[in-house]
C-alpha cells in the first residue's frame, strides 16, 4: 500500500479475501476468516491431544502442568455456573475458550506482516484476525443459540419448554401469553446477538488501534505499539474468558425451571 491515503491503508487491511457463492451480497464467504480459523482450531486442539495423550499419573512435567491448570480453571468457572452434568458444558466451554484465544492472539501478529507475504503471491485482500470479522463471532453465538434451545427442550421437555415460553415471567393468564412470548423471544435472540457484537467489536476495535499506529513514523510506532499490544493481551485474553462464561451461563439458564 505505498502511496495510499491513511483512509485506504485502513480499509485495505480491514477488508476480507472473500469468495461468493451465489447471488447478492449474502451469498459471500470470507475465506480468510474460514481458513485462520481452521487452523487455529487444528493446531490449538492438536497441542490439547497431545498433553492428553501423554498424561501420566505422576509428577506433571511443565507442559502437562500448565494444561491441566486451564482446564481445571475452565472447569472451575464451569462448575461455579453449572450445577447439573458437566460432562457436555465442561469440554464445550474449554473448546470456546481455547480456540477464541488462539483467534484473538492473531491481532498481535504485526497489522502489514500478513498481507505483506500473501501480496507476494497474488492475494491482495488478507484480514488475519477471525473474531474481528462479525461473520465469525456470529457464526459461533448462533451455534451457542442453537444449543440453549436444544438444552431447554431436553431439560424442559416440548410442553414444559412451550409453556414456560407464553407464562414466564408475568404469569399464565391468557391477557399476558403474547407479552411473555414477546419478551421471552426477545431475551433469547439477544443472547447470541450480544455475544458476537461484544467478541467482535473488542477484537474490531483493537486492530484498528494497531492500524491507527502503523500510520506512524516506524521511529514512533514502537512505543505506542508496544504498549497497547501489552494491554492488548489482556483484552483477547479477556474476550475469550467472557464469551466462555456467558455460554455457560445461558446454557445453565436453559436448564432452569420458572
Amino acid at each position: 500500500m505505498a502511496g495510499a491515503s491513511p483512509t485506504e491503508y485502513i480499509g485495505h487491511h480491514l477488508t476480507n479475501l472473500a469468495a461468493a457463492v451465489g447471488q447478492g451480497p449474502f451469498w459471500v464467504v470470507h475465506v480468510d476468516s474460514l481458513i485462520i480459523a481452521a487452523m487455529l482450531g487444528i493446531f490449538a486442539f492438536g497441542i490439547m491431544w497431545r498433553a492428553a495423550s501423554r498424561a501420566t499419573p505422576g509428577v506433571p512435567g511443565r507442559f502437562q502442568a500448565f494444561i491441566e491448570m486451564v482446564y481445571e480453571f475452565v472447569d472451575g468457572q464451569v462448575r461455579d455456573v453449572f450445577h447439573g452434568d458437566r460432562s457436555f458444558i465442561a469440554p464445550l466451554s474449554l473448546t470456546i475458550f481455547v480456540w477464541v484465544l488462539f483467534m484473538n492472539a492473531v491481532d498481535l501478529i504485526p497489522v502489514d506482516f500478513v498481507p505483506t507475504v500473501l501480496a507476494l503471491f497474488g492475494v491482495q485482500y488478507f484480514k488475519a484476525v477471525p473474531t474481528a470479522d462479525l461473520n465469525t463471532t456470529l457464526a459461533m453465538s448462533i451455534t451457542v443459540f442453537f444449543l440453549i434451545v436444544f438444552f431447554s427442550f431436553k431439560a424442559k421437555g416440548t410442553g414444559g419448554f412451550l409453556h414456560e415460553l407464553f407464562t414466564a415471567p408475568f404469569g399464565s393468564h391468557w391477557a399476558l401469553w403474547i407479552p411473555n412470548f414477546l419478551l421471552n423471544i426477545i431475551e433469547m435472540l439477544s443472547k447470541p446477538v450480544s455475544l458476537a457484537m461484544r467478541l467482535f467489536g473488542n477484537m474490531y476495535a483493537g486492530e484498528l488501534v494497531f492500524l491507527l499506529i502503523a500510520l506512524l513514523p516506524w521511529w514512533v510506532q514502537w512505543i505506542p505499539g508496544s504498549a497497547w499490544a501489552i494491554f492488548h493481551i489482556l483484552i483477547i485474553t479477556l474476550q475469550a474468558f467472557i464469551f466462555m462464561v456467558l455460554t455457560a451461563v445461558y446454557l445453565a439458564m436453559a436448564h432452569e425451571h420458572h
